[in-house]
């Protein structure tokens, strides 16, 4: 009778009510007979994978350990449990599911959902953070046992570590945030894997884990409270700093807006930054990296090593070598699975990548090569757009990071071109092979290092330097500051410096290429800040701008990014030059493409804004700047005879207000905001702004839609206040990208969204008293005054 009350679960939950046996807290614990048919209570097709009898065994072997009586051979039992799992976690096949239902499912995501649900995940934890496991190295009263027997169990315990590791991988890859976001919590967990990071044998796995459950969690962890952190990272030999840049990345970038950057709005950016107490994780954990001895200088010097064989026709053949099966390649952890080597015990050994002795084929070590640089730029791009972005550039620019990616440029950044298909654009993340990313990362790399930094002179050579004094010193131009205070040690070498690398690789590149918007972001970024006639002129005379001008107007479709792209690149280079709008003249010779390049910019009004901006500072430039020529100026060059034209402006300001709202506006397309406000600075500047606000009124009476224009106009310059006066840094930028004081930005948005609705300057003086908010009501002498 006691034999079938132990097999009875009603009895034993019963009794376990009653406190005549202890209740249960894991499934585990369930009676054997019933874990054994659970596949079939499941629906699940019976394959002699009995996943809940898997896990049971495993929590066995783990009370064994807690018990101290653990034998070898159990250690091996154990390892045989996770390895069973894992190979189900890893298996291809379908299965029907539930059983008779018809439907098929992937086997190795019914396999991890029974893991999980039967505490399986727990269990490894468990395993993880035993007592005995801190470290791996730690032994147990070594005076009660002999060296042999302490070897041996270290030994067993590390090989139990990894595949356990390797097992919680597979089941964040199998069933994702559901595993991840509570491992992410866990406080003991997280700081452990950083810990088991210091064995080699474990470190590869450790880290995936930490990548998986990082890459979720909600409050990021401070680096400063990890345990002997500084200690370990200064351990890490290049391959592991590598490979920990993954990680990293995750720690050091900003999480508030979980979105891309391009698309999250601008209104739920500025919502997190008013939420946030205290200075962001992010920005604590870049200080840390940055202040650790040596950090980036070995992050400069992974990035810059040089590859062997990079010469000549080698490169080339050792890529088309793994031609096959790079696609297989989805990170650079993945990767370095090609570099542990199993022997016959199961134990798996770390090998050297760069070591000639390894067996390593030399193709895969290139590869391997590749992907390292891809991680160390990603992070120091990271840490290039944050907080502590001067200390970083004065770092970088010692350690000599441009002239060592220059040596690198030609050699193996841009020799390769493995890839004859169409690649993935920006949007879709293009990654697909190490090579592809690497340029990506290269040119995102440089965007960074130049944009709006003195330092970006650092990418060309002593002689091209001496070109723009020239270039300078002829038109009659004071030499930049910054080109003054240069240290002319830290410069390209060679002939050739990164820029001008640049735009010969931009000339050769297929019309379809997916690199054309990196390379041309990274040219316009080393012409943002205050304009430059000699930088202007050193790129128009590589024929730049005859390129770009013709590539937009091919008839290939573009996608918007290269467009975009291709707009703000000929904003920078033509912005005050009189010699490149000769030189427009000169490529656009006929009025059929004239007025093809005219319809580009009409029905690309969010691209080409930034180019239209361009065009309306210029022409006010030269009016004020050269009064006695500004006549000729505008006969002469179409551009500007178009811009001038107070018709097309009304235009281009209706087109620019009605495409954005502050629901929708972005990073991306805040430009078109900050242009119509160009447009109407220069309108009260001559005494027209009423005249604009009248029209602007006035098409919307045309529209039969009141209020689409200058209700919205007057919500966005609101949304203008609130953002950019917190925002020292764009205010900053819209300075230095217009040559228009910030001061008379703010000057000009508080007349427009001024509730006094006498002043005919003012969006208020040209709504109706039930457009405007009770707080700015009228009385009805204003109305009666107001009234036509």
């Amino acid at each position: 009778m006691a034999a079938t009350q132990g097999k009875n679960i009603f009895n034993r939950v019963r009794n376990a009510q009653l406190g005549i046996l202890r209740p249960f807290n894991r499934s585990t614990q369930l009676p054997d007979e019933l874990l054994q048919d659970c596949d079939n209570r499941l629906g699940l097709q019976f394959n002699g994978k009995q996943v809940p009898v898997l896990v049971k065994r495993l929590s066995s072997r783990l009370e064994a350990i807690k018990s101290g009586k653990m034998t070898p051979a159990d250690y091996n039992l154990c390892m045989k449990d996770v390895k069973e799992m894992i190979d189900l976690l890893n298996s291809d096949s379908q299965q029907e599911y539930p059983d008779g239902s018809g439907r098929e499912r992937e086997s190795r995501i019914i396999h991890a959902e029974v893991f999980y649900l039967f505490d399986g995940v727990e269990i490894l934890v468990d395993f993880l953070l035993l007592p005995i496991y801190h470290p791996l190295n730690k032994t147990s009263d070594s005076s009660s046992q002999s060296n042999d027997k302490i070897k041996t169990e270290t030994v067993w315990r590390k090989r139990v570590t990894y595949h356990i590791l390797e097992l919680l991988h597979n089941m964040c890859l199998c069933i994702g945030s559901d595993v991840a976001l509570p491992l992410s919590d866990r406080e003991d967990l997280v700081p452990h894997l950083f810990t088991l990071m210091g064995e080699k044998s474990c470190f590869l796995k450790a880290a995936t884990v930490l990548e998986d459950i990082l890459g979720v969690k909600k409050n990021m962890i401070k680096l400063e409270s990890i345990p002997k952190l500084k200690e370990l990272v200064a351990s890490f030999d290049e391959e592991q700093l590598a490979n920990f840049c993954r990680v990293l990345s995750i720690a050091v970038s900003d999480t508030d807006c979980k979105e891309d950057h391009a698309t999250c709005t601008l209104a739920a950016q500025d919502k997190a930054s008013r939420e946030r107490s205290g200075v962001p994780v992010c920005e604590v954990n870049q200080e840390y990296l940055v202040e650790l001895p040596g950090f980036v200088n070995k992050l400069v010097l992974i990035a810059c090593r040089k590859i062997e064989n990079a010469t000549g026709s080698n490169l080339s053949d050792l890529f088309n070598e793994i031609e096959g099966w790079v696609t297989w390649l989805d990170s650079s952890m993945a990767f370095d699975a090609l570099a542990e080597v199993a022997n016959d015990d199961g134990v798996f050994l770390h090998l050297p990548m760069n070591d000639p002795m390894s067996p390593i084929p030399q193709s895969i070590k290139t590869m391997h090569e590749l992907v390292y640089k891809v991680e160390v730029l990603y992070v120091l791009c990271l840490l290039l757009g944050g907080k502590h972005r001067q200390k970083v550039h004065g770092l970088l620019a010692n350690f000599k990071l441009m002239a060592g990616l220059n040596t690198l440029f030609d050699k193996v950044i841009w020799r390769c071109n493995l890839r004859t298909q169409h690649l993935h654009s920006r949007n879709e993340n293009c990654d697909c092979s190490p090579e592809v990313a690497l340029k990506v990362q290269f040119l995102q790399l440089l965007h960074s290092f130049c944009d709006h930094h003195e330092n970006k002179y650092l990418i060309m050579t002593r002689n091209e330097i001496n070109d723009l004094n020239r270039i300078a010193r002829q038109n009659g131009n004071d030499i930049p500051e910054a080109i003054q205070n240069l240290d002319r040690s830290l410069l390209c070498t060679g002939q050739k410096g990164i820029l001008t690398k640049l735009v010969e690789v931009t000339k050769k590149e297929p019309s379809d290429s997916p690199f054309r918007f990196w390379l041309s972001r990274a040219v316009e970024s080393f012409l943002r800040g205050k304009t430059s006639f000699a930088d202007q002129t050193f790129l128009l005379r590589k024929g730049l701008l005859e390129h770009i001008v013709q590539h937009t107007l091919q008839e290939e479709t573009k996608s918007k990014e290269v467009l975009q792209s291709n707009f703000d690149l000929l904003a920078e280079l033509m912005k005050f030059n009189r010699t490149a709008y000769k030189r427009f003249e000169d490529v656009v010779k006929t009025d059929e493409l004239f007025e093809k390049f005219l319809n580009l910019i009409n029905d690309n009004m969010v691209d080409s804004n930034m180019f239209v901006r361009c065009l309306i500072l210029t022409l006010n430039h030269f009016e004020h700047n050269e009064p006695e020529t500004y006549a000729n100026t505008v006969n002469v060059y179409r551009l500007l005879q178009f811009i001038s034209n107070k018709e097309k402006r009304l235009k281009f300001l209706i087109k620019l207000i009605s495409i954005i709202q502050v629901e929708i506006l972005t990073q991306e397309n805040v430009s078109c905001l900050n242009t119509s406000i160009i447009f109407l600075m220069f309108a009260d500047s001559k005494l027209e702004l009423p005249e604009y606000l009248s029209e602007l009124r006035e098409e919307e009476q045309r529209q039969l839609r009141p209020g689409y224009l200058l209700l919205n106009f007057r919500e966005l310059l609101f949304f203008w206040q609130e953002h950019y006066l917190h925002k020292d840094k764009d205010c900053s930028t819209l300075e230095k990208s217009s040559c228009i004081s910030f001061k008379k930005w703010k000057q000009m948005v508080s007349v427009l969204v001024s509730s006094d609705i006498k002043d005919n300057r003012t969006i208020a003086h040209y709504l109706t008293k039930d457009e405007l908010p009770i707080h700015e009501g009228w009385s009805q002498k204003d109305y009666r005054e107001r009234r036509p």
